[in-house]
Order: C-alpha cells, then structure tokens, then sequence
C-alpha cells in the first residue's frame, strides 16, 4: 500500500475530492509551512500570514466537491494565498486614502450637518455592538472602550490570547457586514467616536 507522502498532488487532490481526510491531512502537512513563509514575506505580520494559510487550507476542505484545480496543487494554494494577499494591500490602501480624507474632513469641517451623522451613525455601530453575541461584545468593549490589550483581555476573563483575536477579528467582520459598505468607511471613526461620547 502506497503511503500518502508518496502520492504526487494530483492523486491527493483526487482523494480530496472523494472526501478522504487523510489527503487533506498530506496536504496541510506539504503545503502549510511554505505558505505560511512566502505569506510572512510578503506581510511581515504572523498573525495575518498564519490566518491567510489556514483559510486557504479550510477554504480546500469546505469547497472539496466542487474543487475546480486548473494547473497544479500547489500554483493553485500559492495563488490563492497571493489573492488574499492582494484583498490586504488593497484593503490598506482603501484605510489610508479614507484616514487621510477623514483627518482633512475632520480640521476644514465641523458642521452641525456633520455632527448629526456622526451621532446617527454611531447609534447604529452602538445598536449593532449590542446585538453581538455576550462573549464577543464584552471582548470588544473590553478593547475598544476600555483600551485593554489582547493579553491583558484574555487574562481577565481567562481565555487564550488567540481565542480574543478571534472573537475581535469575527466581530470587526460582523459590524462591517452589517453596517454596510458606505459606513464601513466611517467604522473605525465613529467607533472612536463612541468612545469620546
């Protein structure tokens, strides 16, 4: 019997296909460090380069039946993790041009007409923060409001470190999709905002 390490990519994709676990395990193992490299080269930031793997890997898994693979294995799980790369730099630049609007916004203008948005705007980031689950909403008020750090968070209510980053990368994710794209400009704001109010 053939050991999975022997199996070229294509075989193991095959496998995955049919819901084989263990060809997913060999290709976690084959492909998970060097993605995580070319990814921390390229983002000099652990955490966002291991998150990017490990949704690329997940991403493999959930989408196994329908996997379409043009080209190799591996150009496939590089590009991908390229992709997400890309959607971060590009993210980036969308907060840098919007911090750079908004600083100039905020010294030419304080108008009532601005001040009431504001106010409108964050009583929907306040009503969205209240509908989020109980754990995740202490984490972020714990972060946001009270300026604690992730460590000193998770030592309070005795979770892991990685447990809050999670809890405050799933809440951020949650209040842009439910605000919508034309607050998500205004999100980190007025989040500011709420804590000055």
């Amino acid at each position: 019997m053939v050991s999975y390490q022997e199996l070229p990519d294509q075989d193991l994709s095959e496998l995955l296909k049919s819901n084989d676990k263990k060809a997913f395990t060999e290709i976690y193992e084959r492909y998970h460090s060097l993605l995580y490299i070319y990814a921390h080269k390229k983002l000099n930031n652990n955490l966002e380069a291991r998150d990017i793997v490990q949704d690329t890997l997940m991403n493999i898994w959930n989408r196994r039946a329908t996997l379409a693979i043009s080209g190799t294995l591996r150009s496939y799980l590089f590009t991908s993790v390229r992709n997400r790369i890309l959607d971060i730099f590009s993210h980036q630049k969308v907060e840098e041009k919007y911090m750079d609007s908004l600083h100039s916004l905020m010294q030419s203008s304080s108008s009532t007409d601005h001040m009431i948005r504001e106010k409108e705007l964050s009583a929907m980031i306040e009503q969205e923060i209240n509908a989020l689950p109980p754990r995740m909403r202490e984490i972020f008020i714990l972060s946001r409001r009270e300026w604690l750090s992730n460590s000193d968070i998770a030592s309070k209510l005795d979770i892991s470190q990685h447990t809050v980053e999670t809890q405050m990368k799933r809440a951020l994710r949650q209040l842009r999709l439910k605000l919508g794209h034309i607050t998500h400009l205004f999100l980190d704001l007025l989040l500011l905002l709420l804590l000055l109010y």
